[in-house]
């Protein structure tokens, strides 16, 4: 797959035009490996000094890179015996959100997240990742499902909100959010949400009120997307900029007020230059803090989980 540069990322994308076309002429004029060694040095320090210093805007703009990793990806990378489980027993299926049963590190647990989609087909098919209600009925009969049987519930977060289309307000869009909030909050056992890219609005809360909160370095996680705050503030959705430089939706600054527990770092260049790499990453740090909720008992679980949520926007 090509590589997709953002618009920061320009100055990164002439160095490597350099490189290809020194690789390319390598071929037919002779060596260039000094030229070559030397420019990838430099566009490898200059993405490291790009990556230390992005602004919420920009960050906002790495976790909607398409070729971020995706649900998709996670389950392939982290999990083994993936059994994709379908419908929410009420309407349909809704394929913005997948989930089912799976084995992590040799755990049987419960997953499931928002995906959408790495082209034109699968986008449309996922629905760009907004899930309509019944997406988050089929959240809650996976819930109910990991709970009757004691298995830990792990999701992945990365959507821009929920769909708002006049079909998903008809079937109860609202009302089967607060379902999924509610039960993610009632779980009896381990429950663990990481945010991967974009955690929109009730679109994500709905799947991420969970025991730990984790979040990928580049992700962003607000209550309405940039453009929807600048829309609604300023009449004019060209300044979403503006918003997201004043919403603190970054991880670094939701660490700081309690919404997120941690912050899982991202390779230099973000989550979609070593996609692997950032897979792995997530994986450890969702053993760790899975190892460290599975001796609570479901009361245990409960209360920490209540004591969590109730801690936010609290003084003290």
């Amino acid at each position: 797959m090509a590589a997709h540069y953002l618009e920061f990322e320009k100055p990164i994308a002439d160095l490597e035009a350099k490189i290809e076309e020194l690789s390319l002429l390598a071929s037919t004029a002779g060596s260039f490996d000094a030229e070559i060694d030397g420019l990838r040095k430099k566009a490898e320090q200059l993405r490291k000094k790009t990556y230390s210093n992005l602004d919420p805007w920009m960050k906002t703009m790495v976790a909607r890179h398409p070729q971020r990793p995706h649900f998709v990806d996670y389950a392939e990378g982290l999990f083994t015996d993936f059994v994709e489980l379908k419908g929410d027993r009420q309407f349909g299926d809704d394929q913005a959100i997948l989930g089912g049963l799976a084995r992590f590190r040799g755990r049987p647990v419960v997953i499931m997240g928002h995906e959408k989609g790495h082209d034109t087909q699968t986008r449309l098919t996922h629905n760009f990742g907004m899930a309509r209600p019944e997406g988050y009925r089929k959240a809650v009969r996976l819930m109910d499902m990991a709970e009757q049987y004691g298995l830990p519930v792990l999701t992945f977060v990365d959507t821009a909100g929920a769909y708002p289309g006049l079909g998903a307000e008809e079937r109860g869009q609202a009302e089967a959010i607060a379902r999924s909030t509610e039960r993610c909050l009632t779980l009896g056992v381990p429950s663990i949400a990481t945010v991967t890219g974009e955690g929109g609005s009730g679109g994500a809360i709905a799947i991420a009120a969970a025991g730990r909160v984790l979040m990928l370095e580049h992700s962003i996680y607000s209550v309405i997307s940039p453009e929807g705050a600048a829309g609604i503030l300023w009449r004019d959705g060209a300044r979403a900029k503006d918003a997201a430089m004043a919403m603190k939706i970054t991880a670094p600054d939701l660490v700081e007020l309690k919404i997120v527990d941690r912050i899982i770092p991202e390779p230099i260049g973000g989550a979609h230059a070593d996609p692997q790499a950032a897979v792995t990453a997530v994986g450890d740090v969702i053993e760790e803090e899975l190892n460290a909720l599975s001796g609570l008992s479901p009361a245990q679980l409960r209360k920490a989980r209540s004591d969590r949520f109730y801690a936010i926007g609290r003084a003290g």
